[in-house]
């Protein structure tokens, strides 16, 4: 096992988990095996996804690929985090699904209760960021761009996107159109690696990330975008409108918006952002 990836156990069933994006992610076909008792996990997956047309929907955002040790080394295998397991779970008639999300309970530690209750991981999360040290005033608009994230996501899902490759690209062309540069480009620019950028924007960055995920999402209820190619033309809209406010403050005050700073590398900078 690496560092990052354990097991555990439920009722002598040996479950995988990694770390991905600082919580508990665990290897599906681990846990229909522990549920079912199935030799074939992957084959009960593929007929409960054909079972469930709404889990089929939605696999794209429930299923990651992550790599984890075998036998044969480091494979690439299909996990989910801790509210994607409480998902499947819902569509395996099993008399152990219950005492299974007792105990993913104990090993996901809040998240079972975020799921069923919400408003429990906005808390959650305004704590982890008091506790790291952020200022009221950027938490304030940190959790109102994580709301307007979620809107957008929504409403993209709801206009036929689907794959977690389209909700990549769609955000990449807002951040282009709203910055000049795509997140991944953002990051190098912030001197960040695997850390989530947005905790590493400043006030304005905030803003003006919310401004086009806004826009973009006006856009695509006013003009009924369908599909990816649609969604992807109100995406550059929404971008541009952040954008050229952006373009505009700049020029007035002779300062650039996206700057270096970031809470990662030097504490002291939150009092300036």
């Amino acid at each position: 096992m690496t560092d990052t990836t354990k097991i555990s156990l439920f009722r002598g069933k040996k479950i995988r988990k990694t770390i991905h994006k600082n919580e508990w992610w665990f290897v599906i076909a681990d846990v229909v095996a522990a549920l079912t008792d199935s030799v074939q996990p992957e084959g009960y997956i593929k007929d409960m996804r054909r079972r469930d047309p709404e889990l089929a929907k939605g696999w794209g955002q429930i299923a990651t690929p992550l790599a984890i040790p075998t036998e044969g080394g480091l494979q690439k295998i299909n996990c989910a985090n801790t509210e994607g397991i409480f998902r499947i779970v819902q569509s395996i008639p099993s008399p152990k699904a219950e005492p299974f999300k007792l105990w993913l309970a104990k090993v996901g530690y809040e998240r079972v209760q975020e799921i069923e209750d919400p408003e429990l991981a906005t808390k959650r999360t305004v704590m982890i960021y008091k506790a790291k040290g952020y200022p009221d005033s950027w938490i304030d608009k940190r959790m109102r761009g994580i709301a307007v994230r979620e809107t957008l996501t929504d409403e993209w899902q709801k206009r036929g996107i689907k794959e977690r490759k389209e909700y990549e690209i769609l955000t990449a062309e807002i951040s282009k159109a709203a910055f000049g540069m795509a997140p991944s480009e953002y990051k190098k620019f912030k001197n960040l690696e695997r850390e989530n950028l947005r905790d590493h924007m400043d006030d304005l960055e905030l803003i003006f990330s919310m401004l086009g995920e806004a826009s973009t999402t006006e856009i695509a209820r006013t003009k009924n975008a369908r599909g990816f190619p649609e969604n992807k033309i109100a995406a550059r809209k929404g971008g541009k409108i952040s954008g050229d406010a952006r373009k505009k403050l700049e020029k007035e005050t002779g300062k650039k918006v996206s700057t270096k700073r970031n809470f990662l590398k030097n504490k002291a900078q939150l009092e300036i952002e």
